[in-house]
């Protein structure tokens, strides 16, 4: 069986597929229009990190800490919007354009990413939530599509609903990674403002633009996981009534 010939399946999946890529133009939009912008404070992604990293007003609702985040390591990473921050090596990865390039772009990307690392020195709930996640849903991902077609090829539902509950992992990591995403970015506007890098109101108008747009992917990335364990369970569900009948 050919599911991704189904009708059905072009369906539940044409939605969230245009989503990713609405929110996927919207991200190259912002990042090329605003990577090309100066920011006020004429300094790189790398030094913006540096800068960041030692700035001693981390907190969030509940916590804070001084001092700044230590043993917080820098290093490149290939790519365009690759950046990222691993807590299992606790390094921020900033791609070549992030790194070298002084623009409004680069210290938003560059504080987002420190905005995680914070989250993991504050033992932030969410953060640690998702981290957890990430070997279950990896597993899960890749046993629930086995379940799925075998139970379907051999004509044995039970299997083919467990595959679907661990397939569903991913749609609950992609709803776990939303406060995280979100949280990150709200420190980065507030860590880029009380350190003073970003000064005027176009900085702060292409940091949130910048952000935003990021953060709709995360948005997209939910709701296309979301729209296909609906269709395995649209499938399922029709094949065992027929079963039934």
């Amino acid at each position: 069986m050919f599911l991704f010939l189904d009708p059905t399946y072009l369906l539940f999946m044409i939605p969230g597929l245009l989503l990713m890529f609405i929110a996927q133009w919207r991200v190259n939009h912002a990042y090329s229009k605003w990577g090309k912008t100066p920011n006020s404070a004429h300094i790189n992604g790398t030094e913006a990190a540096r800068r960041l990293l030692s700035y001693g007003g981390y907190h969030d609702a509940n916590l804070s800490t001084s001092g700044g985040l230590s043993g917080v390591h820098l290093a490149g990473i290939g790519g365009r919007l690759t950046d990222r921050y691993d807590p299992t090596d606790n390094t921020l990865y900033l791609s070549q354009e992030v790194a070298t390039q002084a623009s409004v772009a680069s210290i938003a990307v560059a504080a987002h990413e420190i905005g995680h690392a914070a989250q993991k020195a504050e033992g932030y709930t969410p953060f640690l939530f998702r981290s957890a996640l990430v070997p279950v849903t990896n597993i899960g991902s890749t046993l629930g599509w086995i379940l799925i077609f075998g139970g379907l090829i051999l004509g044995f539902y039970p299997i083919a609903w467990l595959g679907v509950l661990f397939f569903s992992l991913g749609a609950l990591f992609a709803l776990a990674t939303l406060p995280v995403e979100f949280n990150a970015s709200f420190r980065a506007r507030q860590m880029l403002t009380e350190s003073g890098l970003v000064v005027t109101e176009e900085d702060a108008r292409g940091v949130n633009d910048v952000l935003n747009a990021a953060a709709m992917t995360y948005v997209a990335a939910l709701a296309t996981a979301l729209f296909q364990v609906l269709y395995y369970v649209f499938l399922l569900g029709g094949l065992g009534g027929r079963r039934r009948r």
